[in-house]
């Protein structure tokens, strides 16, 4: 999957990180570097041990800088936001727009992060994340990111909403086999998710899906159509076209199961009297060459008797 569509992919969710499991990611990702700087140091130490008390305490220095500040902005910066411990919680940290962060937003997060919860025991991060309405520290705001829950139970999934009338079909002619399915993914996504997102940033988002998605199948994006319409009706045609596969696989396992028996057949039955032949119908009776009235494409009104093909005996 492409960094645009993990960017994308993330932010289309739209869930905040409440304040319990962030604080929750934040021990963890502190224990492990605690116990990392505590390694260091005893190492540094005893290969420190003839210098004197200002080189001790430049050595000490450097090494809570480089492993409780440096280590963790480099973590965010390749794994773009996501550490050890919002790895195990489940979070990651995205810009406001939704976008994997860089180098510049995991540097400030980093820098102001040693003041709001190494210096203050995580005090001031926790008031500022009460207060904020999306549950963002100082270092958030001022890096313009936001922690998010990259994992959600599948069965909070919304259904993909339909596309309008005029579009189902357009799309049959489109070759649809290049398209990832982390793309997939992330048009579903969007499309399941598309009511919460403001305007701006969900046109957005969409533009760039209906680019990277005409892309791969090679078609451009009608000019006279909504990138979001385009998605749905590009996913309508996809599940449409599964949909076929799997009835059409089913008839023929269903086919190919009828297998003759390895015994003798035994005779049929004679039937208990000879067959009736079949009555002349009524004269109030339709023809069968009569076309019905409404010939828009209705669901059929339900018959009162078993569709045989005869009329009773009278």
């Amino acid at each position: 999957m492409s960094e645009l569509v993990t960017g994308e992919a993330v932010a289309l969710e739209l869930r905040p990180a409440k304040l319990p499991s962030r604080a929750l990611a934040v021990l963890i990702d502190l224990a492990v570097a605690f116990a990392v700087y505590i390694a260091v140091t005893m190492g540094f130490a005893a290969a420190t041990a003839s210098l004197d008390d200002a080189a001790v305490a430049a050595v000490a220095v450097a090494t809570f800088l480089l492993v409780l500040v440096g280590i963790p902005i480099a973590v965010e910066t390749l794994s773009h936001g996501r550490s050890l411990g919002k790895l195990a919680c489940g979070l990651r940290v995205v810009r406001d727009d939704g976008g994997p962060i860089r180098f510049r937003h995991a540097l400030v997060r980093g820098a102001v992060g040693v003041v709001e919860i190494l210096m203050t025991f995580g005090v001031v991060a926790c008031i500022a994340s009460l207060v904020s309405a999306r549950g963002r520290r100082v270092g958030d705001v001022f890096a313009g990111t936001l922690v998010v829950r990259e994992r959600v139970p599948t069965g909070q999934m919304a259904a993909v909403p339909p596309p309008p009338p005029w579009l189902v079909g357009r799309f049959a002619e489109l070759d649809l086999s290049a398209v990832p399915e982390g793309l997939w993914l992330a048009v579903r996504q969007y499309l399941t998710r598309m009511s919460q997102l403001d305007p701006q940033i969900g046109w957005g988002m969409a533009e760039r899906l209906a680019g990277e998605l005409a892309a791969h199948t090679g078609a451009p994006v009608p000019s006279d159509m909504p990138p979001a319409a385009y998605l749905a009706a590009v996913t309508h045609e996809r599940q449409s076209r599964e949909a076929r596969r799997a009835l059409g696989a089913s008839a023929g396992g269903a086919g190919g199961a009828q297998v003759a028996p390895a015994g003798p057949v035994p005779p049929a039955a004679p039937p208990l009297s000879p067959p009736l032949s079949p009555p002349t119908p009524p004269a109030h009776a339709p023809a069968p060459d009569a076309a019905p009235v409404d010939a828009a494409p209705t669901r059929p009104e339900k018959s009162d008797g078993p569709a045989t093909g005869f009329v009773p005996p009278a």
